[in-house]
């Protein structure tokens, strides 16, 4: 189980990333707004995943301790 946790939570920090990104693109190319919207929601949300999978990983593997 906490093998399936650490790769989904892997998995949401890189697609975390590529919205980053193409939020940066976006507004370097004097993109539109909605769209640096959307894409700054879509961010938030998945770094809200990313940290719940990231809490729980840790809850159920002892956060490291020993």
């Amino acid at each position: 189980m906490s093998s399936f946790l650490t790769f989904m939570t892997l998995l949401v920090m890189g697609l975390v990333v590529i919205v980053l990104v193409r939020g940066l693109v976006n507004m370097a190319k004097g993109g539109s707004g909605n769209t640096s919207n959307k894409l700054m929601q879509a961010r938030v949300l998945l770094q809200a995943i990313a940290i719940v999978l990231i809490m729980l990983t840790l809850w159920i593997t002892g956060g490291g301790r020993g």
